[in-house]
């Protein structure tokens, strides 16, 4: 039996690059290659012609990604209809992130349409903490797989594959069984990561549209063991890969594709930073002549540590700042102060490592004058880039309870909902209030004020020039990546 892996259509359906292969997929498709089943995986979001850079301006296209669905004959529908007939897969797996919850709900009516007797399985981030409602609002899905996906789809194409109905003893799965939403107990998380291949990425299909730093994608770890009130991370438990296990996926990387630069992109890299001192160290005496960015808190750095991550190869570090107001940071459960972030500042700037600082503005009972003070923040502790977003509330998280509390949000949505509404809007209970501390209007005025000084901020020469010094050993190893970061540029500006 042939299983197809989708990545359901975001971004390409209003013209966004996308980077990245879909790690999640290729990881859960790799686990079942191993196991001998027949597997693919389709990309349905790698963009051939992207146009826009900008996410801040993301709401301004999603008309245009809610209008795909009522378009039956529009080209990226069609291809995807196209694909699952072509493949003719018995199980297909769909990723869902709430944002694109949309989309993986039409990829599974797709799949019914091609074949109505094709099992259709959800997973995801959204899947983990919205099962019993994507089941009694898709008719199209037959099975929600909870949390790490890799065993529990093994298991389920097992069984599925013998024609057993036994999901009864799958952990981590629902499904209706006689009229009934069932809920399986969770499956514990995978503690030694070194059990799962490196996700196989001659798996993709179409792989001519990826560039070599696209596949240099990889998961060194998984969890967080931070409790942030508005992340949809919910395990705490840190898993680690071993450094071997990390070394050897990046030579295989590096000679299989051509990759130079790399994205580390577990929640935060650092957590362990001795971990991260050793990897270095292999990285520095394997001379593997890669350079890579990472993510992390600025209370898990030193000058030490970065001094040893940029002689490693580090060029670029995204961290989030989040909000110049203490009152807010204390709200989130960030667990830093503005001092940490002043100090960590001065560090990035003494050893010279390039940083991008994540904000966010509107979140419930935010005031204008703390929004200003997020804005002067920025300023004063000057980011190499500087990005801003608003806040939407993802569902089971102490922030999105605290929306409940307020009025602000529902804890429920109707398919018919997610087809008609705005992403930035799931959830909501009026797609016009942000927050209840702030006029609709003012909101909307400060929110494109924002983006807009933002947007600025980042066009100084000066920062412009900062990013591309950070990439110089990337471009010279592979000069077609300069002309790609060129063209982004010129779709950002």
């Amino acid at each position: 039996m042939k299983s197809l892996l989708i990545d359901p259509p975001f971004y390409r359906l209003i013209g966004y690059y996308n980077r990245y292969f879909p790690i999640g997929l290729a990881t859960v498709g790799t686990f079942l290659k191993k196991a001998d089943w027949d597997v693919v995986i389709y990309d349905a979001d790698c963009n051939y012609g992207p146009q826009h850079m900008d996410y801040s301006l993301l709401p301004q296209y999603y008309q245009a990604y809610l209008g795909s669905f009522e378009n039956s004959s529009h080209p990226v529908w069609k291809e995807v209809k196209d694909t699952i007939a072509g493949v003719s897969p018995g199980i297909v797996g769909i990723s869902i992130w709430t944002t694109y919850a949309a989309s993986a709900f039409h990829v599974a009516k797709l799949c019914k349409e091609v074949n109505p007797n094709c099992v259709v399985v959800l997973g995801g981030p959204h899947a983990t903490v919205k099962a019993d409602e994507i089941l009694r609002i898709s008719p199209n899905v037959d099975y929600v797989v909870k949390g790490e996906g890799e065993i529990t789809m093994l298991e389920l194409v097992k069984q599925i594959s013998l024609g057993r109905n036994s999901a009864l003893s799958i952990p981590g799965l629902s499904f209706r069984h006689e009229g009934a939403i069932i809920h399986n107990p969770p499956r514990q998380a995978a503690k030694n990561l070194d059990q799962f291949p490196f996700p196989d990425r001659s798996l993709l299909m179409n792989k001519d549209r990826y560039t070599s730093e696209d596949m240099g994608l990889i998961m060194t770890s998984r969890g967080c063991p931070y409790a942030c009130s508005y992340c949809a991370t919910h395990t705490r438990r840190v898993s680690y890969r071993s450094i071997n296990s990390i070394i050897e996926e990046i030579k295989l990387v590096k000679k299989e594709y051509g990759t130079t630069q790399f994205s580390f992109k577990d929640d935060s890299f650092t957590v362990n930073k001795k971990r991260v001192e050793q990897l270095c160290d292999r990285l520095t005496a394997e001379r593997l002549n890669i350079n890579w960015e990472c993510n992390t808190r600025v209370d898990l750095v030193s000058e030490s540590l970065l001094a040893k991550m940029k002689k490693a190869g580090c060029n670029s570090i995204k961290v989030g700042i989040e909000s110049g107001s203490e009152r807010i940071l204390k709200k989130m459960n960030k667990g830093i102060t503005h001092d940490q972030i002043r100090r960590t500042v001065e560090i990035f700037k003494k050893v010279g490592i390039h940083w991008t600082g994540y904000f966010m503005m509107g979140v419930p009972g935010e005031t204008i004058e703390e929004i200003y003070q997020t804005l002067d923040f920025m300023y004063e502790i000057q980011p190499n880039f500087a990005s801003i977003s608003v806040y939407e509330p993802f569902p089971e998280t102490p922030m999105f309870a605290e929306g409940l509390s307020r009025k602000l949000v529902k804890p429920e949505m109707t398919l018919e909902e997610f087809y008609a509404t705005s992403p930035n809007h799931y959830y909501k209970k009026d797609a016009r209030r942000q927050v209840d501390t702030i006029d609709p209007q003012q909101f909307c005025a400060l929110e494109r004020e924002m983006k807009s000084r933002f947007h600025n901020y980042n066009k100084n020469f000066r920062r412009i020039l900062n990013r591309v010094k950070s990439r110089t050993s990337t471009y010279m190893k592979e000069p077609c990546t300069l002309l790609a970061d060129i063209k982004k540029y010129v779709s950002w500006c």
